[in-house]
């Protein structure tokens, strides 16, 4: 068979699990990041645990603006059948505490903690030597200090510029190479998604309709469906 040829993938879904949402197919064309075993390509950006349980995405990436609290990291590991990394502060919520927080998070099971661009170096180097699991360092700007988070320990970057984000990534891997791991956001769209990729990004995150958003649009089918039926009576 051609290398090139698409593999045929079997498919089996079960009628009360078909509904799960999917991360985009292009989503899977970047090389994935192998963490403690796990080759993980994408992660679900969210904190709702009915959509945590409900994705295909490999794993989860659980920041939230709120100061990090472990009943809240232990209801995500509980429901998330994937690796879960957990924010850990950085901005607001750092030192000591954060430091807690990342072993506490690493006691429960979480596969690596994310710091907020504002987190000091000290603070990383500190958590990194203290904790086994990655320390994931997130990028928003071009101004961030990429090398010195890196030095520092961190040993994934976590790169979300919004619509700079491909140009973000470019800009880092003239600094940190072509092997060191990045997670990137991706966009919606099959054109953004690719740009990512391209640029340089080896795992991304997806940010998933909302609960709301989702039962909006199964009450539209239903008002549909029942309209249709009346019409026929």
């Amino acid at each position: 068979m051609n290398n090139e040829e698409k593999k045929y993938i079997p498919s089996v879904d079960t009628v009360l699990r078909r509904h799960v949402q999917k991360v985009p197919e292009a989503v899977y064309r970047c090389s994935g990041i192998n963490i403690m075993g796990r080759r993980i390509k994408s992660l679900v950006f969210s904190t709702d645990v009915a959509i945590i349980r409900n994705t295909n995405a490999d794993g989860v990436i659980a920041v939230y603006p709120f100061t990090p609290e472990l009943s809240i990291t232990k209801a995500i590991l509980d429901v998330s059948p994937g690796p879960v990394f957990v924010g850990v502060g950085g901005g607001l919520t750092t030192g000591q505490r954060s430091i807690q927080i990342a072993f506490q998070a690493e006691l429960h099971g979480a596969f690596g903690v994310v710091v907020n661009a504002p987190m000091k170096n000290e603070v990383i180097k500190e958590m990194s030597e203290y904790i086994d699991i990655p320390v994931i360092a997130s990028i928003a700007s071009f101004n961030d200090d990429i090398e010195g988070k890196i030095n520092a320990g961190a040993r994934i970057l976590n790169i979300a510029g919004g619509r700079e984000t491909a140009n973000l990534i470019r800009h880092v891997r003239k600094i940190v190479g072509e092997k060191f791991p990045i997670i990137a956001t991706g966009g919606h769209s099959d054109e953004h998604i690719l740009e990512t990729i391209n640029a340089g990004a080896n795992c991304l995150s997806y940010t998933p309709k909302t609960s709301p958003e989702i039962l909006e649009d199964i009450m539209i089918a239903y008002c549909l469906l029942y309209t249709s039926d009346a019409a026929d009576e």
